[in-house]
């Protein structure tokens, strides 16, 4: 195990648990034109968080769950888009706006982790 997998793993694990601890939270940033209800998306990205991360601690799954890690980072970035569009308050609307860049270095994190 790598520090850098550990860490990234760290990441995704807390990502995946918050979805379970705060749902209406995520279920508000879900875009509408998805179908079935926010919630069932938010468990269901947070089912995946957790075996993404729980897969990048195994070295024998890290290289998958690493390009799957990537995958889920692009895939989530629509619902970054739209926490930064409804963000009212200020102080929400520059993490937000924080959180839109951040995805790429996500992104090009897992996929080092995915070459090794």
């Amino acid at each position: 195990m790598t520090r850098s997998s550990t860490l990234l793993a760290g990441i995704v694990l807390g990502s995946g648990v918050l979805h379970f601890l705060r749902p209406a939270a995520y279920a508000g940033i879900v875009p509408a034109r998805l179908p079935g209800r926010g919630r069932d998306w938010v468990y269901a990205s947070g089912v995946a968080e957790l075996l993404v991360g729980a897969g990048l601690l195994n070295p024998a799954t890290r290289r998958a769950s690493a390009l799957a890690a990537a995958a889920l980072f692009v895939a989530v970035f629509p619902a970054n888009v739209k926490m930064f569009q409804d963000a009212r308050q200020p102080a929400v609307k520059r993490i937000a706006a924080a959180r839109l860049p951040l995805q790429v270095p996500l992104v090009v994190w897992a996929l080092r982790l995915a070459r090794r």
